[in-house]
């Protein structure tokens, strides 16, 4: 059972941004994925959103890590301090809490232990995982436990996790290492290519959040946008305006590959699941969720009613928070 004063806390551990549920209080904490620590050093700078301010703007001496890269550890033991910190700001003195975290539901073995591990070396009394997938399903109130099928695509910032989920039990996954942080790096390489623009991983996400589309056709009605960076032909600062529609010819490929992923695990569905999706639709959650008209064009390629989650940023940690209630489950396992 679990110990008095100790609250038990579930943790979105992002490759973006991490967000803390603590049981009982709901979402306590969200922060970007970030750490900045002194190169000569090793002392740790800043964690959360005052190291995400330091991106781009760091001395030599000071670099600006984020330890998870495509929804898993690059970074161990920066990983653990982000850990620590966060686990730290959640309950305070109130005791090791155990803490349940989700993963990828494409990620190794090793993998899998490498979070479970950190986040005992960070504090837990014990560490616990659950699929991305199966975790935003709860967390956005879909009928998991029924004889029904339902789908789920969690668009994250280093994975997109792609699941259909019936009787409690993730029926057939698939993940996909593209996802916000890929569209980021798309929208910089397109403008450095076709305007000999270098622009920061910031001002490509501002781009991505502001004007960004998933149809070209439809971006046609975004207002532009008055971006600064450094002109490649100088080496000097420079102001250009870009265009919704360049955005979005510059994500169009890593939307397909998400789009594909969603047909193949279509594709391997059973007839009565598949029926079921039908029925009822996808559901989109994750950060990715909000890409302007990305329901329209999933659901023109898949010919599936398509919707987004309420809350779909917070469906991951809302839903692991929730598989706390079955932490019990997972001890005796």
């Amino acid at each position: 059972m679990f110990g008095f004063g100790t609250k038990n806390i579930g943790i979105d551990l992002g490759t973006a941004n991490t967000i803390v549920y603590v049981d009982g209080k709901e979402i306590v904490l969200r922060e970007p994925s970030v750490v900045a620590k002194n190169t000569k050093t090793g002392e740790i700078v800043a964690v959360g959103q005052e190291a995400r301010d330091m991106i781009g703007r760091t001395p030599a001496s000071i670099s600006a890590i984020r330890p998870m890269k495509d929804g898993v550890i690059a970074d161990y033991e920066t990983t653990v301090t982000m850990l620590k910190y966060y686990i730290n700001k959640a309950v305070g003195n109130s005791g090791k809490p155990y803490v349940m975290v989700c993963v990828p539901s494409g990620i190794t073995a090793v993998e899998k232990r490498a979070v479970i591990d950190a986040t005992r070396v960070a504090g837990a009394k014990d560490a616990y995982v659950i699929e991305e997938p199966f975790a935003a399903a709860i967390g956005a109130g879909l009928p998991i436990m029924d004889p029904k099928g339902s789908m789920v695509v969690d668009i994250g910032g280093g994975t997109t996790d792609v699941a259909t989920i019936s009787l409690g039990g993730i029926v057939s996954s698939r993940s996909l290492r593209v996802a916000g942080d890929r569209l980021n790096d798309a929208i910089a390489a397109y403008i450095r290519k076709n305007y000999n623009l270098l622009i920061g991983e910031r001002t490509a996400e501002r781009l991505k959040w502001e004007i960004g589309s998933a149809s070209v056709e439809e971006a046609k009605n975004i207002e532009n946008v008055t971006i600064r960076g450094r002109y490649l032909l100088t080496g000097l600062p420079k102001s250009i305006e870009i265009t919704a529609e360049d955005v979005a010819r510059a994500i169009a490929e890593p939307i397909q590959e998400i789009i594909g992923t969603v047909k193949e695990t279509l594709e391997e569905t059973s007839p009565e699941i598949s029926a079921d999706v039908i029925d009822h639709g996808i559901v989109l959650t994750g950060g990715g969720a909000l890409l302007k008209n990305l329901p329209q064009v999933i659901s023109e390629a898949t010919k599936v009613p398509v919707s987004i989650a309420n809350n779909p940023l917070d469906c991951v940690a809302i839903g692991t928070g929730e598989s706390l209630k079955s932490i019990d489950i997972m001890k005796r396992k």
